[in-house]
């Protein structure tokens, strides 16, 4: 078995990927942009013999080459040959990269195609990359992830031992910023008695001893949490069984700052005593 891992870094243009690229040097890859994907197999057999490159990142732009589907079997090939290969997608909401190019006055890879129309290189650009994104080991939605938030879901992904045990990640978020397109489960928690409505904790968080208390105070949450536990306990060992090494639970309430907050906490902590790698993040935490 190859000792070596390949990681390709694609998706959509203005989802991240530069920014990713720069957290993985600083994580000890060797990092390449925008290599057609036709060189990939010729670069790994000149590399292949030597141990200075034990942790490889290709970063693979749709718009390197008129035969994309040649990535696709590059990571076959390379797959057989033993690498243990990653493919990370970073995608992004179509509002959100038109916001990000008008910010930045950048021109779309495929402007010119659809006479300066971003909406329209962007559609076009998705298509294109559907059946990547359909084979990619890991799909993040860098449409609300600042760039530290990005650099701590990379970590997740690359410096966990997630091949030997379930990785599971609970994220809190606000329905009104949004669900978070890579959870693998959205639960809604805004059932739950809301502390934004006790003025004493309005200004407060979650992660407040007050508002945890008030939250389960209430046997409705005590009974949620405990449901929610027995159903992952029974999930995460069959999708172990079936070759499944991460799963997303996202716990949503409006703003995602109060309730979610509280049940992603209880959730990780948890779900910390009985697996190596869990995680937890409140996307929504700091806005008002």
């Amino acid at each position: 078995m190859n000792d070596k891992e390949l990681v390709i870094l694609t998706g959509v243009s203005g989802a991240g990927k530069s920014t990713a690229m720069s957290f993985m040097e600083d994580v000890g890859y060797f990092c390449i942009d925008n290599m057609p994907p036709e060189l990939i197999n010729a670069f790994i057999n000149l590399i292949e013999k030597s141990d200075s490159y034990k942790k490889i990142a290709i970063v693979a732009d749709v718009r390197s080459t008129e035969v994309f589907n040649t990535l696709l079997e590059s990571v076959d090939k390379l797959n057989d040959e033993g690498y243990n290969v990653k493919i990370i997608y970073l995608d992004i909401k179509n509002h959100v990269a038109l916001k990000r190019y008008k910010l930045t006055r950048r021109k779309h890879p495929f402007a010119d195609k659809f006479s300066g129309s971003i909406a329209d290189a962007l559609a076009y650009e998705k298509d294109l990359l559907t059946p990547l994104r359909q084979r990619a080991d890991y799909v993040v939605d860098t449409s609300g992830l600042t760039s530290n938030q990005l650099r701590s879901r990379l970590t997740q992904i690359l410096l966990g031992d997630d091949r030997a045990i379930m990785n599971i990640h609970v994220m809190s978020f606000g329905f009104k910023h949004g669900i978070p397109t890579d959870a693998d489960f959205v639960l809604d928690v805004r059932c739950l008695p809301n502390p934004y409505w006790v003025e004493s904790l309005r200004s407060k968080t979650g992660l407040d001893q007050e508002v945890e208390d008030y939250v389960f105070s209430f046997e409705e949450s005590k009974q949620l949490l405990e449901r929610l536990e027995g159903f992952l306990d029974f999930l995460n060992p069959l999708y172990i069984k079936e070759g499944k090494s991460q799963i997303v639970v996202a716990i949503g309430c409006t703003g995602g700052n109060h309730r979610s907050v509280v049940i992603a906490e209880a959730l990780a902590k948890y779900f910390s005593k009985r697996w190596e790698n869990v995680t937890v993040n409140h996307r929504d935490i700091d806005r008002n």
